[in-house]
């Protein structure tokens, strides 16, 4: 379609357009003088082409594409000519062709920009400084992939669920309070003083109040607000999860139609190749306590194997006191073979039992086997020389191998053993970029001990969430002994997603929450809505919600999740372009009934 502006982008001419007159708008992305002439790539969303400026041919254009800068924005009309075969420029789409300027206009100029964007230069640039300034940062070409990418991979899967008929519903942004482990954001209300709206940490109410209300089959492009401490894979404030919700559904079925999915997504959004499908191309299935037990997480990176190996019973009756100590104090002792670890160097051991300790263990106990079956190891004089071989034998290790050793409740052994396997992956290189491993965590606990209050029982995960064996098992089993129909998804040691199938029954849920210590009035008071509308036949139903910028932030391979948003906070929260957040006047305070204490 013609424009004043433009008749084509800067992305799409070459050979075949030769000799058309084209008109092209755009930033002065690089300047070059040869010989008088002066050659300005002009970029846009699409590409780059190349401008020629021959003061033979029209000197007056040739003086004001003289004072052209970095920036500067531009409107050009010329002829479009084929470049000599060997000045073609294979890195561009456009690298056949150049176009004789015979029409300037300069549109608008720029500063000099605070950075390059030239993407072709090393430099590296400050990130808050990028982020102060980021709408130049997103001129450069890979972050507009990546933004354009996003939007493939939210359309592929909008379409795939509206395939599957499912209905897509906003709800509420301005919600209530909810428990979902995270602090809320709060929103004070005029109207009501002294009374807050929260920012939904996930629309997990609404979307069971749906199903109640027969939608059957809902999803959403849902945003959520936590107030969490940001990391890598967790971006400050605010997130998109992909928010799913069926009726008349086992977790089988909610699997067996993310299962496809996360396969399709993988397959059209990353160069990954996905190594763990069984025969019926279906992912893993991994019950919680056997992933804690071997791989010391419940979300292991299964791109590799080294399993730990518990050895209580192998060693219960040793000598050595660590070891008898924690299997006598009702804990266990458990082993880490890590191939070719015995290269490890001791400053390498050093810090591999600070990340032990950092998950509350006491240390880290270790045996190197070197070559011929030499052993080096402080504990083998306790241990003696037949336990030793044992345990060599149990962990099948052979020359150049290292084992650790964790000795403590079964918990600590756990965390600490699965954070040493994790950082022994990153030392030997063993997260291969090309595998994507996809598991299932399943049989989570319904119940643990609270970590703020010991000796407290309070819920492990989502407290909406049916315990297998419904009122019989609340009733009958050991808080700590309940499983859930709660499941996680897991990618390369990152959670994808969260999900359960509901608890929809009054009864069942009253005394769940009882257990952990919330009288029926309280639950009333948090839940009325919830708890009221399963009082009118509430469907059995189920559902999860991934992060969808989280997993293709996995799938590309990227270092920060800031890079998924086109305007993101930096690590403290603040959003330097905006300056926020920020302080607001006083007669909005008075408005709102609230004060502010610095």
């Amino acid at each position: 379609m013609f424009s004043m502006f433009r008749t084509h982008t800067c992305g799409e001419l070459n050979e075949s357009n030769s000799g058309q007159k084209i008109i092209l708008s755009g930033w002065v992305h690089r300047r070059r003088d040869h010989g008088g002439i002066i050659f300005i790539d002009l970029r846009d969303k699409y590409g780059i082409t190349q401008l020629k400026f021959d003061p033979k041919i029209n000197d007056t254009i040739w003086e004001e594409a003289n004072k052209l800068r970095s920036e500067w924005v531009i409107k050009i009309e010329g002829t479009v000519l084929t470049r000599p075969s060997d000045m073609f420029n294979s890195k561009l789409k456009t690298g056949q062709i150049e176009i004789a300027v015979q029409k300037l206009e300069i549109l608008n100029i720029s500063k000099t920009p605070p950075f390059e964007i030239d993407e072709e230069k090393t430099i590296e640039t400050n990130e808050n400084l990028r982020l102060q300034y980021r709408f130049i940062d997103l001129r450069r070409s890979s972050l507009q992939k990546l933004l354009i990418l996003k939007d493939k991979y939210i359309q592929y899967i909008r379409d795939y669920f509206h395939r599957l008929d499912f209905t897509e519903i906003q709800t509420p942004i301005l919600a209530n309070s909810s428990p979902e482990g995270a602090r809320d954001f709060l929103v004070p209300s005029r109207l009501y003083p002294g009374k807050f709206y929260a920012l939904p940490q996930a629309p997990q109410q609404f979307k069971q109040l749906l199903m109640v209300g027969g939608l059957d089959k809902y999803f959403q492009i849902a945003p959520c607000f936590r107030d969490e401490d940001p990391r890598m894979d967790r971006h400050y404030g605010e997130f998109y999860q992909l928010d799913m919700e069926m009726s008349f559904v086992t977790q089988e079925e909610i699997f067996d139609i993310m299962d496809p999915l996360m396969i399709k997504l993988t397959e059209n959004f990353s160069n990954k190749k996905i190594v763990n499908l069984d025969s019926n191309k279906k992912f893993k299935r991994l019950p919680w306590r056997e992933a804690m037990t071997i791989y010391g997480s419940d979300k292991p990176d299964l791109r590799f194997e080294m399993k730990i190996k518990p050895i209580t019973e192998l060693v219960k009756d040793c000598g050595f006191a660590v070891f008898a100590n924690a299997i006598k104090d009702d804990g266990v002792v458990h082993a880490l073979k890590v191939e070719n670890g015995a290269k490890f160097s001791r400053k390498e051991i050093d810090e591999l039992t600070e990340i032990a300790k950092n998950k509350e263990s006491k240390g880290l106990a270790y045996i190197i086997v070197k070559e011929k079956n030499e052993l080096q190891s402080p504990i083998i004089k306790f241990l003696g020389n037949e336990l030793t071989a044992k345990i060599i034998d149990e962990v099948e290790a052979i020359a150049g191998d290292i084992i650790f050793f964790g000795a403590d409740k079964w918990k600590i052994v756990c965390a600490s053993l699965g954070a040493v396997r994790n950082e022994c992956g990153n030392k030997l290189n063993l997260k291969d970029k090309t595998k994507a491993a996809w598991c299932w965590i399943i049989d989570f606990p319904m119940y643990s001990y609270s970590e703020i209050e010991p000796g407290r029982i309070d819920f492990e995960h989502n407290p909406f969430s049916m315990p297998q064996g419904g009122l019989k098992t609340l009733e009958e089993k050991h808080p700590l002994d309940i499983l859930a129909y709660q499941y996680d998804l897991v990618l390369n040691g990152f959670e994808a997603s969260s999900g359960a199938i509901r608890n929809h029954n009054p009864e069942i849920m009253y005394k769940a929450f009882k257990i952990a210590g919330y009288q029926k009035d309280e639950v009333n008071k948090r839940f009325g809505a919830l708890i009221n509308a399963f009082q009118y036949g509430a469907p059995p139903h189920g559902g999860n919600a991934p992060g969808i910028d989280r997993i293709l932030m996995v799938l590309q391979d990227l270092d920060s999740i800031r890079d998924i948003y086109a305007f993101p906070k930096d690590g403290g929260g603040k959003d330097l372009m905006m300056n926020s957040p920020s302080e607001i006047n006083e007669k909005q305070l008075k408005e709102l009934n609230i004060k502010s204490i610095k």
